[in-house]
């Protein structure tokens, strides 16, 4: 089972560092995490990173939202938070 990382503010930068080092990690981006700096993952290794789409569209990002970020819906991030075990950095 893996561990899911659900990032947001002011979190984001801690809790990208700890998901680096975890090798089984999958990392989603809620609220204002989608404004986070993926540098920590980009240094380590590539990790599954996923962006709720509702705050991708409120933040005004979509276009400049970085391209290893994967949006998706709230139906989505439910079977995320389901199948694999939350650590809850939000």
């Amino acid at each position: 089972m893996s561990n899911l990382y659900l990032i947001d503010q002011p979190f984001a930068s801690n809790a990208l560092a700890i998901a680096a080092d975890d090798s089984d990690a999958l990392v989603v981006l809620i609220q204002d995490g989608v404004y986070a700096d993926l540098t920590p993952l980009a240094k380590k290794n590539r990790l599954p990173v996923y962006g709720v789409e509702k705050d991708i569209e409120r933040r005004g990002l979509g276009k400049r939202l970085a391209k290893t970020v994967q949006p998706i819906g709230f139906d989505k991030l439910v079977d995320l938070i389901i199948d694999h075990k939350v650590i809850n950095f939000a």
